[in-house]
Parts: C-alpha cells; structure tokens; sequence
C-alpha cells in the first residue's frame, strides 16, 4: 500500500489543528479576563431566572427522543437510497433490504423489551400479579 494518495488527509488534518489551536489560543490572549459580581450567575433568554429549576425530565423522555432521531435519520437514508435507485441497481436494492430488516428487528426488540412504553414506576404492573380484577363468584359457601 502506498502512502502518496493519503498525503491530501495528512494535510487536511494538520490545517484543521493549526485552526482549532489557532482559534484556542487568540481567545486566551485577546479574551477578556474580569470577574464582576454577575459574572458566573445564570442568564437566559435575556431574563434573570427566579427560583430553582421547575421540574426534571423523566429518563424515558430522553429514551424515546434517542428511538426518534435513530429511526428518523435512518428514514434518510431510505429516501436518499430511493433517489438513486437506479444507479445503484440490484447490490443497493439488497442492501437496502438488509437495511430495513435490520431496522423491523430493532423496533420489534425495542416493542417486546417494553423501551416503547409510556409508565411511571408506580403504573408497571407487578410480576405476578393480574393487571385486572377478576369479578368473584358469587354461591354458597361449602
């Protein structure tokens, strides 16, 4: 193997740290050094918060906006796969197919592993038990 086709990489990489370190190293020397009272305090949105944070997010939020822009980019991918069907021809239409079949297996262990449920810790039904109440029988006592 030959290094010559990978010198353009080498170059690339090396212009993008003289950047960043460019970049690190003016802000250190021209970026302002104060330290007034309302330095450190919190600022958003041009409104000087009041009180402490309203309310925590549940886990299962974050899990099913991870489950979204997993399955969303991959939806790219499709549509992407979709406008160049033709160049691609029968090796893409494969792939593609693997693709997919890779994704129903997720989403269907996702489904059965219950990632895909909405529920408190309170509302899981517990192992064991009926989720419903079964009517009793009404008769004489033996």
């Amino acid at each position: 193997m030959s290094i010559a086709p990978l010198w353009p990489l080498g170059v690339y990489f090396l212009g993008v740290l003289v950047i960043v370190g460019g970049m690190l190293g003016l802000s250190y020397i021209f970026g302002q050094r104060h330290k007034d009272r309302t330095t450190g305090d919190v600022f958003e949105s041009g409104m000087v918060p009041t009180g402490s944070t309203p309310a925590r997010f549940n886990a299962q939020f974050y899990l099913n906006a991870a489950f979204f822009v997993i399955f969303d980019v991959e939806s790219m991918f499709i549509f992407i796969w979709a406008l160049t069907l033709r160049e691609v021809g029968w090796a893409g239409y494969v792939a593609v197919v693997i693709f997919i079949a890779v994704l129903v297996v997720t989403l269907i262990y996702l489904w059965r592993a219950g990632a895909l449920e909405w529920r408190t810790a309170h509302a899981q039904p517990r192992p064991g038990r009926a989720t419903e109440r079964s009517p009793q029988k009404e008769g004489p006592a033996s």
